[in-house]
């Protein structure tokens, strides 16, 4: 039974250690702490700035194919301009931490409610610095705190969530997957015509804004196989038995390229389907929907459609993390144990990433280890999520029928 009290954990301990972690990041960006392996901030300070140059000059950057992102990811390439008393990097790299605080923020506000609670906020809080340098040298987290402005926004204003989920889904594809669990009836239609007609505008603005706004496509489709995938554990397998392929730098990632690459690259894409297809049957079949619904639904498919990707990028869980945030911020959540496991996960993937990448592109036993351990753990979550998911929302699934409701602890009505 909900008490209306302000939950437990809003006191000033969440706030001091996200000052002292993100310090800590601060430092690794700007070189005042050296974290071994290669150097994360050379995407923002030469990749990164490279694009602005372009963008300023009128065009997408229409000739480098890594530019693997859809239209509105300019936005976070031009953000910097945003602080132009700083140079490039430092504006980037501060406009992120802004990001961070934002995030933390939505989540202890939501934490406040009754029915709610500040454990959401501690997995951001610890989650985020277990990945290293690289969250901080990436724009991935700016689109993660639209994500989850746009889940917690969705509780109780549907065409919010369908609006920045839009939004996001033009900065970086994968927060369309927030609008698969929102209530049948009329909310989904609130949350889906507000994506639609928003995606709509904002995409023929981006299109109209400079040529090439589209131009991601072709790129994105000519993806290999990343060295850190779950498809390429075949290759650093088989290495170890003459396999007679190699590592490149290609389409702005290391991937895998030589004998049957291409297969496992549409064995990846086929999983993915198979991933969508799970989705879709979900969506039918579900009956039992909470205000937790969106966020359990939205973790599940962002956890299936990393695992099955060709690839898995560190700066790709700072998703996962985000979404299992949002998650915990509702008490009755069905999420924990993947949610363990994909911060888990996140401090194996800096040891992978920086720290042993040589290693992990060598393919010697301790990189390879690392990759399995990461890559399981992913696998693992997106396993226990998928049947929770189900277990919790589909009739005959143990537990349906009772699960509460994560606002007011009482039962939410069945959905048809």
């Amino acid at each position: 039974m909900t008490t209306g009290r302000a939950p437990t954990g809003t006191g000033p301990w969440p706030y001091a250690v996200w000052a002292l972690t993100r310090a800590w990041l601060l430092a690794c960006v700007f070189h005042v702490v050296t974290v071994p392996g290669p150097d994360v901030t050379v995407d923002v300070s030469v990749i990164y700035r490279g694009w602005y140059e372009v963008l300023l000059a009128g065009t997408y950057p229409l000739d480098d194919v890594t530019w693997q992102y859809p239209p509105g990811a300019a936005l976070a390439v031009l953000s910097p301009a945003l602080l132009p008393f700083w140079e490039y990097a430092t504006a980037f790299f501060v406009l992120v931490l802004v990001c961070d605080a934002l995030v933390l923020g939505l989540l202890r506000y939501a934490g406040r409610r009754p029915g709610m609670r500040a454990a959401g906020a501690w997995v951001w809080v610890v989650g985020v610095p277990l990945l290293g340098p690289t969250v901080y040298a990436r724009y991935d987290l700016m689109v993660t705190a639209v994500a989850v402005a746009a889940l917690l926004a969705g509780v109780r204003r549907p065409r919010a969530l369908g609006a920045l989920a839009a939004f996001g889904a033009l900065l970086k594809v994968w927060p369309a997957l927030l609008l698969v669990g929102v209530r049948k009836g009329p909310r989904t239609r609130a949350a889906w015509t507000s994506a639609a007609l928003s995606a709509a505008g904002l995409a023929a603005a981006f299109a109209l804004w400079m040529p090439g706004a589209f131009a991601f496509l072709a790129f994105q489709r000519d993806r290999g196989t990343e060295i850190e995938s779950l498809g390429a554990l075949v290759f650093h397998a088989a290495r170890q038995f003459g396999w007679e392929g190699r590592v490149e730098l290609r389409y702005g990632s290391v991937e895998f390229v030589g004998p049957q690459v291409g297969l496992v690259s549409t064995l990846a894409l086929g999983l993915a389907v198979l991933a969508l297809g799970w989705l879709l049957l979900w969506r039918l079949r579900a009956r039992l929907f909470t205000a937790r619904t969106p966020a359990d639904a939205a973790f599940t498919a962002v956890l299936l459609f990393t695992v099955t990707s060709r690839v898995i990028s560190p700066q790709y869980v700072v998703w996962l993390v985000g979404l299992a945030a949002v998650c915990l911020v509702f008490r009755g959540t069905v999420m924990t144990l993947p949610a363990v496991l994909v911060l888990v996960a996140a401090g194996v993937t800096l040891l992978e990433f920086p720290i042993g990448f040589g290693r992990v592109v060598a393919s010697d036993a301790w990189g390879v280890t690392l990759l399995v351990v990461r890559n399981g753990l992913l696998v693992a979550a997106s396993l226990v999520a998928a049947r929770r998911l189900w277990r919790s929302t589909v009739p005959g699934g143990a537990g349906a029928e009772a699960a509460p409701s994560a606002v007011g602890g009482q039962p939410s009505r069945v959905a048809r």
